[in-house]
This record gives structure tokens, C-alpha cells and sequence, in this order.
């Protein structure tokens, strides 16, 4: 029995052991490294790894791959974008390593596997972190997303770094703070028995994980930023004027950014994608607006500090403004409301109280395009603000050098009256609204606003900006005005000043989408939806020492009424909250 059995191992059975013997072999294994966490403030989890299990196959110790990826795809109910990405994953795999088939597997999916494991040889199962965004609407454009690597990624990627790792980040601080976030990998020599299972491991490197992002973001505020939009498209951007930190962002309509991870369907892409709503726009940074009135503070500074008015000046107010020579009328808004203009006379103060079209027609034609433009600059409008994330707009500070070189075309006088109140060519993003914003707020001071304020124990917010000099009673003038909009009865925004026990300084805009003929009137209920006009407010509180600025745009809300009682709602909750601390 003995030389038998010695005969069977040696001759008869020799090429099937050998084969064996080939795949019981010592093997290395990359370890993924934990993804960083991102939290708010006050150390709240928005960005967290939780644990998934992954179906991987290693194709040399498949008898026959290709009925054994049919065999999966089967009992896994694989799509073919998913065997299309095993496919181009397996063409850039290193010898004897797992290429991942399924991400994300749920409870009947792994158990359709690891129930017959033991006969489906080079199949492998292995528990890995992946992203998950526990208030995944609320937060989707401040955080971003995570998806997985793909052939472009891998162009730009340092592929020793990424063995073995299956997610990047896509958009938004996901993408932008990727190289920090994601950590450095592990390995570990193991060794494996001839159906590729490990028996021990023989070394272990572990991984370094990435660093953690704590925010300036407060997640309770962003919260309530978001349901004070409730169903409004528009956008709320929420800073600190101490630091230029963002405590709340909010882009409506949003999505879940946990539908991006383990990738998106089809359909609920195309959903997307198809929307009108366009909620993959983060309308905070790219969102790009006429600015509407909002730019009359700014204006009425510039002109301050260039004598070319005083807060004691009058002009007078018909209703409308006529350039000389031209017969055209460019009306107030109050014309179509009383039928006449602000006062008989209108000075500074009753100018930004009650946006006054006329003072500002006429403010616009004095200085001109280009002074005016200059002006403008340092406050950050027509250049990004620099803000840590992707996809930020420009803007458009229009002038005549801008003009020509972007159409081509000589500026017209008539284009000055409309920027004098921030229309025509002119737009903003919410951001720097909100930047001009917090200039006001500080009187010249300001910061690059930040999303993240610790990348681990190291700050990276708080950049100061180079100072606008502004004079104290320039300021001061200006900002009376500001605090008579929500404060005096005639003011554009009193309608939010019931029952508050602070004051805040504003500005309301109204920013038209379509044009209106001269002789016209702006009739909401004949215009379609989309075609209304935008409703904007910018401001900061307490007014005389602020620790809040916030800017809204309610998007086609008809007016600013649809924009202050947003930003009233969210410095209430701030200043609440605070009070608390």
C-alpha cells in the first residue's frame, strides 16, 4: 500500500500536486489606507468611513475566468458598466492581486458568494472601508463626493499610492483636499493555500491614514439655512467676518452624494443631468447672477472716497432718470409702485434705505464704467474669491476693456446706467456677495474665505486679504443707510425687522432675468416662473459689531421679499446659538 501510494503521488497524480504546490505560494497585499473624516465645528462626523464588503477575483487562480465572471455576474446581478470597470481595472493589475468585481455588496449578494466560496477558486471577499455621508442633501455641494478610480483618475493619480484603492475624490472639498485626505497604503506578505485562501500573515505594514478636516461649517446652521430655502432654487452662503470662515453654504435644489460612491445609475443620472432644477450646480460658487442693488453699497463707498458725492448731497428723484441728449426714461422701481419717484429730493442715506434707482443712474453716469469698475475690484467682484473647493465662476465686472475683448463691441452710455444698479453685464456669484459683504462688515478688512479651518492640528483658514482703505465716516454714512433697510418703516427689507431685538445692516436686490420693454410693466403673474426675477439680500449683524454676514438668492422669487426673511431666519439661529455658547 505504501509503494502504491508513493507511486499515485509521484507518477500518476505528479502534474495535478505540482499545479497545487505552484499556487500555494507566499503573496503580497496592498492595505488601502482609512480615508480621512471630515467634521464640523463642533466635531460632528459629516464624511465617514463605514465598512463594506467587496467581491474581488484574483484571475490566476480562476480555472476558466471567463465562465467564472459569468457565474458571478449572475448571482450578483452585475450591470455592464460594472464588468466594463472590472475589465479596465484588470488591465492595469499586478500579477496574482484581487481585482475588484462588486463594491458594496448587501447582506443576499454576499451570502450568494460566500455559500459556494470553497468551489469558485481565485474568488475572494474582502471587508473595506468606504465613504459615507450621513446628511448626504444637506451637505452635498459643501462636501462634495467620492467615486471610483477610473482610467482618467489613474492619468493624474501616483498609481503606488492608490494601490489598492478604489474611491477619489470628485468634486467639491472631496476633491480638493484629495492628496491630504487620502492617506498612504499598507501591505502585508500572506501566505495562501492552493484555492488562494490565507493561511497567516507572514509581515504587516499597516496604512497611514489621511488626515481629518474639521470645518468652520456649523452643521446646525447649515441645517437651518436649508430649510429656511426650503423648496427656493437659490443659495445661502453663511461667513465669518473674524476669520472669513464658512459657517453654512447651501446650494437648492441638492442630491445625495451616497449615490456617487459606489456609482450612480443610470437613471438616476440622467435624472439629474435632465433636471431643470439643475441641482448638480452648486449655484453658492458657480452660480453666476446680476447682482441687482446689492452693489449700491460698494458703489456709494467708491464714490465717498472719490468726492464724487457726499451723504449730504441731494439729487432729484422723478421716478426716473433721463442721460442728456437721449430721450430714453430708465425708471426707478417705484415708479410703476407710486407712480412717482422716492422724494422730491434724495440723499445718500434715503438712497441705499429705499434703493433708489434714480440716485444711482445718475451716481453711475458721473463716474463712468471703468472708475466704477476700479472701484469695485478690491471687493472681490469679476475674479474668484479663492475659496477651498472646485468649480468657483468668475463673475463679470464689466468695463470698456472688458466689452471689447469679450464682444468685440464699444460701451454705450446706457450700459453705465444699468451697472450703476448691477445689471446689464455685470454678475456675481452668492460667494462674492458674501465676500463684498464681509469687506463692509470688517470696514476695508476681509479674509479668502474657508471652508475647512484644520487639516489635522494645522490651520489653514483665516487669510487675510490685502485691506481697502475706508474712512470711518465714509462707513458710517453708508452703513446707516444700510441699517434704515431693515430698520426704518420706509426701508426695503423693514418687513423682518418685527420682533428682532439686534440690528442688522442689509441691502436688498432684485435682478431682472428677462428685459422689460421702456414702456412696459413688469406684470409677475402674466411671466412664466423661470423668468421672474431674482430676489437677493446681503447683510451682517449685529451692525455694529458683526460676528455673522450672510447673502441669499432666491432665484426667480419675484423680488428681494423672497430673499430677506431667509436671512433673517438664519442669523436668528446664529445669533441664538452663540448666545448660548
Amino acid at each position: 500500500m505504501l509503494v502504491y501510494r508513493y507511486y499515485s503521488l509521484q507518477i500518476t497524480q505528479h502534474d495535478d500536486f505540482l499545479t497545487q504546490s505552484d499556487r500555494n505560494r507566499i503573496r503580497v497585499e496592498v492595505i488601502p489606507p482609512p480615508r480621512g473624516q471630515i467634521v464640523d465645528r463642533k466635531g460632528r462626523v459629516l464624511a465617514a468611513n463605514k465598512p463594506t464588503f467587496v467581491v474581488g477575483v484574483i484571475l490566476e487562480r480562476s480555472e476558466d475566468s471567463e465562465a467564472l465572471i459569468d457565474t458571478l455576474a449572475q448571482r450578483l446581478s452585475l450591470t455592464e458598466p460594472e464588468l466594463e470597470a472590472f475589465r479596465e481595472r484588470s488591465s492595469r493589475r499586478r500579477p496574482f492581486e484581487a481585482v475588484p468585481l462588486k463594491l458594496g455588496l448587501d447582506d443576499a449578494a454576499l451570502a450568494s458568494v460566500a455559500v459556494d466560496l470553497h468551489q469558485l477558486p481565485g474568488v475572494v471577499v474582502d471587508a473595506q472601508l468606504t465613504r459615507y455621508y450621513p446628511y448626504g442633501h444637506e451637505l452635498g455641494h459643501v462636501l462634495g463626493y467620492v467615486g471610483r478610480v477610473s482610467a482618467d483618475d489613474l492619468l493624474e493619480l501616483d498609481s503606488e499610492r492608490y494601490q489598492g484603492t478604489l474611491h477619489t475624490g470628485k468634486v467639491g472639498l472631496e476633491k480638493r483636499y484629495e492628496p491630504l485626505l487620502h492617506g498612504k497604503p499598507g501591505f502585508q506578505h500572506v501566505e495562501t493555500n492552493a484555492h488562494g485562501r490565507v493561511l497567516r500573515v507572514l509581515e504587516k505594514v499597516a496604512p497611514v491614514p489621511g488626515k481629518n478636516l474639521r470645518l468652520y461649517l456649523d452643521l446646525d446652521l447649515q441645517r437651518e439655512a436649508v430649510a429656511a430655502l426650503g423648496d427656493q432654487r437659490g443659495a445661502v452662503v453663511v461667513l465669518d467676518p473674524l476669520t472669513g470662515g464658512v459657517l453654512a453654504m447651501v446650494s437648492n435644489p441638492s442630491y445625495d452624494a451616497n449615490l456617487f460612491v459606489e456609482g450612480i445609475s443610470y437613471a438616476d443620472y440622467a435624472e439629474l443631468r435632465g433636471s431643470l432644477d439643475t441641482p448638480l450646480l452648486n449655484r453658492a460658487v458657480q452660480g453666476q447672477y446680476p447682482p441687482g442693488s446689492t452693489v449700491k453699497p460698494l458703489i456709494s463707498l467708491g464714490a465717498l472716497a472719490q468726492d464724487f458725492i457726499t451723504p449730504e448731497i441731494e439729487i432729484p428723484d422723478p421716478g426716473w432718470y433721463r442721460l442728456p441728449g437721449d430721450d430714453r426714461r430708465y425708471r426707478d422701481w417705484t415708479l410703476r409702485v407710486r407712480g412717482t419717484g422716492h422724494a422730491e429730493m434724495v440723499d445718500l442715506r434715503m438712497a441705499i434705505a429705499e434703493s433708489c434707482d434714480t440716485y444711482y443712474y445718475d451716481l453711475a453716469y458721473r463716474m463712468g464704467i471703468d472708475v466704477m469698475a476700479e472701484l469695485l475690484q478690491p471687493y472681490g467682484l469679476g475674479q474668484r474669491t479663492g475659496i477651498d473647493t472646485t468649480g468657483e465662476q468668475d463673475g463679470i465686472l464689466p468695463s470698456t476693456d472688458w466689452k471689447r475683448t469679450a464682444l468685440g463691441e464699444p460701451w454705450y452710455p446706457g450700459e453705465t446706467i444699468s451697472a450703476g444698479i448691477g445689471q446689464g453685464y455685470m454678475l456675481a456669484t452668492p460667494l462674492q456677495l458674501a465676500q463684498a459683504a464681509m469687506v463692509l462688515a470688517n470696514k476695508g478688512e476681509s479674509f479668502v474665505p474657508s471652508i475647512v479651518h484644520r487639516v489635522d492640528d494645522l490651520t489653514v483658514g483665516g487669510v487675510q486679504r490685502p485691506p481697502i482703505p475706508m474712512d470711518e465716516a465714509d462707513w458710517q454714512a453708508v452703513v446707516a443707510g444700510m441699517v434704515d433697510v431693515v430698520h426704518s418703516p420706509r426701508g426695503t427689507a423693514v418687513g423682518i425687522s418685527r420682533g428682532i431685538g439686534y440690528q442688522i445692516a442689509g441691502k436688498t436686490g432684485t435682478s431682472q432675468v428677462v428685459s422689460i420693454a421702456q414702456d412696459a410693466i413688469y406684470d409677475e403673474d402674466t411671466i412664466s416662473e423661470r423668468n421672474r426675477n431674482h430676489g437677493l439680500f446681503v447683510g451682517f449683524a449685529p451692525a455694529e459689531n458683526p460676528n455673522i454676514v450672510v447673502a441669499v438668492i432666491a432665484e426667480n422669487g419675484g423680488g428681494s421679499s423672497a430673499a430677506y426673511p431667509i436671512a433673517r431666519r438664519v442669523i436668528d439661529s446664529w445669533l441664538a446659538d452663540e448666545s448660548d455658547v
